[in-house]
């Protein structure tokens, strides 16, 4: 038996609870995994709350991401005692999660836990930071570079947009955080903004084409606030679309990309090849320090994820929350 946060769909209603299961139910896998650690991500969060539809089986163990020590595997690519790493692949939604002290894998989804993490800090990046990893590297890959004028980062308060702004800020970029806890400036700061904007200026309904005003944007919010972002961002500017809490929606014109040459990308995390993985997890290492993990998370135990969940859920967990079993 082992412990893991359940999800089940029941005469009860939909609900969560920390609960004991057999190894036997674990689903089909070629990799069997001891958990070290999880994460909680926004999508996590709904899951558990069930304030959205993003489970689709049940009973379901939550959680997106995990770190785990491998204790058995029919896969040539794992042996016993290799330590993995795992983000997204539909797992904790269609397939059991990493909420749990013991996981069962499809090998294709994992890759090696890069030897200049911890199981803790790989977790304090987790999901969030790969994928503001995969958005930095779009900016980069369209030949981004800081002389050519600021990054925005929306959503600042956020897991990706946390890792977004350390990430830029190190590479020696810019960056304007838009945020709706402005009282978090100080926090922002620290991570590197050199400017902090109200969410408001952003949200709201705005002209096609507006002043320019950034080089890139890293949006983690969707909606008339991507819309607004690229009004404003400069000519032949990259924008990256990686998250939606302000709604999937998008209520923009043509304009920003005919008149001023601007390009968005699209950052999908969830299904994106082994080796783009392999590379962004390698640019993650390169890039940030121990001391930038310590400064953008908290841990707590395995029993205290369903409580989190809806504090992050509410915006009132600031950076990212690590799950040690």
């Amino acid at each position: 038996m082992f412990n893991a946060v359940l999800i089940n769909n029941d005469e009860q209603g939909y609900h969560a609870s920390l609960s004991k299961v057999s190894e036997q139910d674990l689903p089909e896998g070629d990799v069997q995994i001891a958990v070290q650690a999880s994460t909680l991500n926004y999508k996590d969060a709904l899951a558990i709350t069930g304030k959205s539809t993003i489970i689709r089986d049940f009973p379901m163990v939550p959680g997106i991401d995990l770190v785990g020590e491998v204790l058995s595997s029919s896969s040539e690519r794992f042996q016993t005692g290799d330590q993995v790493l795992l983000n997204g692949f539909g797992v904790g939604e269609s397939h059991w999660g990493g909420l749990a002290e013991r996981a069962s894998l499809n090998s294709d989804w994992l890759i090696a836990l890069p030897s200049a993490f911890t199981p803790e800090q790989a977790m304090a990046i987790g999901t969030a930071g790969y994928t503001a990893m995969l958005s930095v590297m779009a900016l980069e890959k369209h030949g981004l570079s800081p002389d050519q004028g600021p990054v925005l980062v929306t959503g600042a308060n956020g897991g990706v947009g946390s890792y977004a702004i350390r990430l830029l800020s190190k590479l020696g970029f810019d960056v304007v955080a838009s945020t709706g806890r402005p009282e978090e400036a100080d926090y922002l700061k620290k991570l590197g903004a050199t400017e902090i904007i109200d969410r408001a200026e952003l949200s709201g309904t705005g002209k096609p084409l507006q002043k320019e005003r950034w080089a890139g944007v890293v949006d983690c919010v969707g909606s008339q606030t991507l819309a607004n972002a690229c009004a404003s961002t400069r000519y032949g500017g990259a924008v990256t679309a990686c998250g939606l809490a302000q709604g999937m929606d998008f209520p923009a014109t043509v304009m920003p990309f005919i008149l001023r040459g601007v390009t968005l990308y699209g950052i999908d995390s969830v299904k994106r090849p082994i080796a783009d993985r392999e590379q962004a997890w390698q640019r993650l290492a390169e890039v940030l320090s121990a001391e930038d993990l310590d400064h953008i998370s908290a841990v707590v135990g395995l029993e205290d994820a369903i409580e989190y969940a809806e504090s992050l859920l509410y915006g009132r967990v600031q950076g990212r929350v690590i799950v040690k079993m």
